[in-house]
């Protein structure tokens, strides 16, 4: 008799439980919020430009790194053609870094 009146108080809370989350999911999907936009939609696109550039550089830091390595494994292991393959990826690299600032160069 006490284990059936147990499991009725467990099987309350559990249904108590699942109406609380039920409402505060509820709650949440139908709560209304205001997206804060850009009164310019040039000022969007600088920033999509901006985001983008920095990761373009981002991955150019990173092409700047290995290619570092590369050249410094070469010499330890007398490699022409990795040495030859470490200066690109640095060249590269470097290119892909700066590619913001030769852009404004080019185009004025």
């Amino acid at each position: 008799m006490k284990n059936n009146l147990h499991n009725r108080k467990s099987e309350r809370r559990a249904q108590r439980a699942y109406a609380v989350f039920a409402c505060l999911v509820a709650v949440l999907t139908l709560t209304v919020m205001p997206a804060m936009a850009a009164d310019d939609p040039l000022a969007v696109v600088d920033n999509l430009s901006e985001f983008v550039f920095s990761l373009i550089r981002a991955i150019g830091l990173i092409l700047l790194g290995w290619g570092i390595v590369q050249v410094g494994l070469s010499f330890q292991s007398h490699d022409p053609s990795q040495r030859s393959n470490g200066f690109l990826t640095l060249a590269g690299g470097i290119v892909i870094t700066f590619t913001k600032e030769i852009l404004t160069l080019i185009t004025g």
